[in-house]
């Protein structure tokens, strides 16, 4: 899991690094072509079996998000630093929470929507709308955010019916079918060279961060990996100081530190909950 998403803050970095001459969609485009050559050679040795699915709208769905929040993200951090833009999507845990209790009608207690409410807390501190240093691109992360958390419900609506390779073909031929729609009117041809490498290297930087992450999620649970989320902020600070030269100010270290206690605190929540409705052993 760490390791996925130390790759993960590579892939946005050198996504930020490419806005300066690519199109954001062209740059999700290539982000996601690493994963679909691999679920191509997954379709090559299981066959059209693969793609069958109990609930082929809830995947259609799942792969639009996917496609939609990395372009959002990709269009926010070309204008705001990368670190600061990674502190705002860590409300992705909390809207998931609210999501779970009004989509899924899961139980969240009172101290839950207490650590929910300071999460938001954190992030009004890292954005500060009305004291000029917010920025509108940071409301695409917001966007991107949810959109995050849209797909982490349903997966979890899926994890009964459908096989997790099922999920991860859905979610990249839809992205990349999606995204091909726009691209030939914003297709630039890269140069030879430095652009062609670093768009090749997001490609299988990305899908070797997803199968580390899907790998870990079949090793362990979610609430017990969850956590480690957070070691994005201090892969962003570094990547974004050691190619763009931009580091968070205090405050914008205060309110991430918010983010991720309360964060940490609500997965704990979640954990103590499950395990009091598990059966003894």
């Amino acid at each position: 899991m760490a390791g996925g998403f130390f790759l993960f803050s590579a892939v946005d970095t050198v996504a930020k690094f490419l806005t300066e001459s690519l199109d954001p969609i062209q740059i999700a485009w290539s982000r996601q072509l690493g994963l679909v050559l691999g679920v191509l050679v997954l379709l090559a040795l299981r066959g059209p079996g693969l793609l069958r699915t109990a609930h082929p709208w809830l995947q259609i769905g799942r792969g639009a998000l996917a496609a939609a929040s990395a372009t959002l993200f990709i269009v926010a951090v070309a204008f705001v630093p990368l670190a600061d833009a990674v502190a705002v999507s860590f409300v992705a845990p909390f809207l998931v929470t609210v999501m779970g209790a009004l989509l899924l009608r899961e139980h969240v207690g009172p101290r839950r929507w207490t650590a929910i409410a300071i999460g938001f807390v954190g992030m009004l501190i890292v954005i500060r709308p009305g004291l000029g240093v917010f920025h509108p691109a940071m409301s695409l992360v917001l966007v991107a955010a949810s959109c995050f958390a849209l797909r982490q419900i349903i997966s979890r609506r899926l994890s009964g019916s459908d096989r997790t390779e099922t999920t991860v073909a859905y979610t990249a031929l839809v992205a990349i079918l999606l995204l091909s729609l726009p691209l030939p009117f914003v297709w630039q041809t890269p140069t030879w060279g430095l652009e062609m490498l670093l768009l090749a290297s997001i490609a299988l930087m990305a899908a070797a961060a997803e199968t580390m992450i899907i790998k870990s999620l079949e090793l362990a649970e979610a609430v017990v990996l969850a956590p480690v989320h957070y070691s994005l902020l201090i892969w962003g600070t570094m990547y974004g100081w050691l190619v763009f030269g931009q580091l968070p100010d205090g405050w914008t270290w205060f309110g991430a530190l918010i983010i991720v206690a309360t964060g940490v605190y609500t997965l704990h929540r979640e954990r103590v909950v499950k395990a009091a409705s598990s059966p003894s052993k």
